[in-house]
């Protein structure tokens, strides 16, 4: 029988949105919902399915597990862009690669939840509130405040039109920042040291991979404004961790709101769970019934595609 491997289903919910059951009687589906403990486990738990279902972002399907996984014929994941997977390997393999639609407002929604959360010291009211306590903090408004955007692409776009509603001044900054989009969503292009000086929110939206990594370090960090906040709901690796750790450690600015990680899930000791001045959530940005409803379905639907020969939404180096 044909062997499926779903990993990454860290709320071991996959079976609610596909009825697993009904596949029996044509695949053996095992659900993976720890992740693995290093590459060698992932290899040697995987060795025997033919089609990996996994979540983007999570297990990173490196070339040296791709090469290790013999039986492997199908890689379909979430999103149609998935950077911790390695296409070249895949195709020097024959493995074919599918993914699925996605909603993007979700992660619009949580950048908005961070912001308003920082805004109003939503961890610590909420800490007191079970403790007994009432009112020790005092909030900031948004109207009239400066959100600065690193990305202005399909969720930078979202994240402007919203910060707008509440009465903001955007401004924007990217490598390919498309002039024409910022003059329809009211935005100022900026440069990127600007935006750093001048914004007292920065919210970040660009693709994650090499051209971002460390955009923003201890040298971005010390021009911002002490007042400011900073928000990644995109990518770990565009924030140098370590230097966000000194900096909200030392109140060089006076929050950050972070929902990716370098590492993830974040290690249980890891020191951003012990800042005070975090917002953290455990990347879930993307994380819906309906956008679960809409990766388990057309997972389904591309492997069954893969096997009838006709493979559907193929993603492609």
């Amino acid at each position: 029988m044909f062997k499926v491997a779903i990993l990454d289903d860290y709320q071991n919910v996959s079976q609610e949105f596909v009825d697993l059951k009904k596949l029996s009687g044509k695949y053996e589906i095992k659900v993976f919902s720890e992740p693995f403990t290093d590459e060698n486990d992932a290899i040697e738990q995987l060795k025997d399915f033919e089609a990996l279902l996994i979540m983007r972002e999570r297990t990173k399907i490196t070339s040296n597990l791709i090469n290790g996984l013999k039986s492997l014929k199908y890689i379909i994941t979430s999103g149609m862009r998935n950077k911790a997977i390695d296409l070249n390997t895949a195709k020097k393999n024959n493995i074919i690669v599918c993914g699925t639609d996605i909603n993007i407002n979700p992660t619009c929604e949580l950048t908005w939840a961070l912001i308003l959360g920082l805004a109003r010291n939503f961890k610590t009211e909420i800490d007191n509130m079970y403790q007994g306590y009432w009112q020790t903090t005092v909030g900031i408004e948004l109207k009239g405040k400066v959100l600065g955007l690193i990305g202005l692409g399909r969720v930078g776009s979202q994240v402007s039109k919203i910060a707008k509603a509440f009465g903001m001044q955007v401004i924007a900054w990217s490598e390919n920042l498309d002039l024409n989009k910022c003059t329809e969503l009211d935005v100022l292009p900026s440069s990127k040291e600007d935006l750093i000086k001048n914004s007292d929110f920065i919210s970040i939206h660009v693709q994650g991979g090499e051209r971002y990594k460390d955009c923003i370090t201890i040298k971005e960090f010390d021009k911002m404004k002490k007042t400011s906040f900073l928000i990644n709901t995109s990518r770990g690796p565009i924030v140098n961790e370590d230097d966000l750790i000194i900096a909200l450690s030392t109140n060089v600015i006076a929050g950050a709101g972070v929902d990716v990680y370098e590492k993830e899930p974040l290690p249980e000791g890891h020191k951003l769970r012990f800042v005070q001045n975090a917002l953290i959530l455990p990347h879930i940005g993307y994380v819906t019934a309906e956008n679960y409803s809409i990766f388990y379905t057309q997972m389904i639907e591309n492997l069954e595609a893969c096997i009838q020969g006709q493979p559907i939404r193929l993603i492609e180096n």
